[in-house]
């Protein structure tokens, strides 16, 4: 089943309505921003927000995220700016991914602009290093283990282990296509030949389900693994504070949200 652009619009509209906030950013993570949907892939839809500026004057700690059961394969949430500007601190991967998607649905230039210059700063390659390493771990453990395993799982796996890469050798947040990192990274042989060839099947529509585990990826995967597991806490803290950039941030962006109202 395929959504249209207009469905999704349509959701993050009835969103602001419903939670009367307005939606700054809105864009694709997952496997259509990493390049490589299956057919039933869901679109994971994910979004920056504001309340009216009245909503985060109280002395309460409020809910600070909107989620939305999955449907029709559309999964959408968000979380609020002052969520967002605090993971910052953090250098949180996923923050930074969805700033960069390819796919972007909803977007006031003027405020993510302003909300993507801290990224590059902010960026920590020992944090991103860590985030990727336990993704990948969990992943491998969870689906890749047997003599049979569920092959779309692989790249869930080996996305995050090239992320970690990427890190190593640039210093820098990994680019969201999966191709990028692929052909950057991968040298030709028996690996990237085993993996161009999975892509190219996930790539053209056929549902991988559960095959024969490919020996040459699995040994990649688990020498990748533990070589990070080293690494990770050997990466440079590299991130920047921008503590004093984050109130000035915030309010600006509040103010052009609603300045209309």
């Amino acid at each position: 089943m395929k959504i249209k652009r207009t469905n999704i619009q349509s959701e993050l509209s009835r969103i602001e309505r419903e939670e009367n906030v307005r939606i700054l950013y809105a864009c694709e993570s997952g496997s259509r921003a990493w390049g490589f949907p299956s057919q039933d892939s869901d679109y994971d839809v994910r979004f920056l927000y504001v309340h009216e500026p009245d909503w985060y004057l109280s002395v309460f700690d409020r809910r600070d995220v909107i989620e939305r059961p999955i449907s029709d394969l559309l999964d959408v949430n968000g979380w609020d700016l002052r969520k967002a500007l605090r993971l910052f601190r953090k250098s949180n991967p996923p923050l930074l991914e969805w700033l960069q998607s390819p796919i972007v649905y909803r977007e006031m230039p003027e405020a993510t602009n302003e909300i993507r210059s801290l990224s590059a700063p902010s960026f920590s390659a020992k944090a991103c290093t860590f985030h990727y390493l336990h993704m990948a771990r969990g992943n491998y453990r969870d689906y890749l283990q047997g003599d049979t395993v569920r092959s779309k799982k692989y790249f869930y796996v080996l996305r995050p282990l090239l992320a970690c890469a990427w890190i190593e050798r640039f210093g820098s947040l990994p680019p969201m296509a999966f191709d990028t990192l692929k052909d950057t990274l991968l040298e030709p042989g028996e690996l990237r030949t085993a993996v161009d060839e999975l892509l190219e099947r996930k790539k053209s529509g056929i549902e991988l389900k559960a095959e024969p585990r490919i020996e040459v990826i699995n040994q990649y995967l688990e020498t990748q693994i533990s070589y990070y597991e080293q690494q990770a806490p050997r990466m440079p803290d590299t991130g920047q504070s921008v503590d004093d950039r984050l109130d000035p941030l915030f309010i600006s962006v509040l103010r052009a949200a609603w300045k209309e109202t």
